[in-house]
């Protein structure tokens, strides 16, 4: 045997082992064969879930649901307030449009005199 086709038997070997080793990887669920680079992000993203919660400083579900819980009265109340001056508004705004109009057919009716 040449050392050539050592070597090739060699390098041969070694891509039957990755991908071996790459398929019982991917049937465990971390990889996947069909999609290695997504099974690796995925992987890396389940691995490093809640450090990167802490570092990015975000909320977990749990912790959003009980500040919402918490807060939903304040909130609707405030929502509600909210909806009384928009009403106010509108009515402070049709007050002005109708005194602006007697006050423009007062000054018509005293400039003619």
């Amino acid at each position: 045997m040449t050392p050539l086709e050592a070597a090739l038997i060699i390098i041969l070997i070694a891509i039957v082992v990755f991908v071996i080793y790459f398929y019982w990887k991917g049937s465990k669920g971390g990889l996947s064969v069909t999609r290695p680079v997504e099974s690796r992000v995925d992987e890396y993203l389940d691995r490093r879930f809640e450090l990167m919660i802490d570092e990015w400083s975000l909320v977990s579900r749990a912790r959003l649901q009980s500040f919402r819980k918490s807060k939903d009265q304040t909130l609707e109340a405030n929502e509600a307030k909210v909806a009384s001056l928009k009403t106010f508004s509108d009515t402070m705004e049709e007050n002005l449009k109708q005194l602006e109009t007697r006050l423009d057919t007062l000054e018509k009716q005293s400039g003619m005199k």
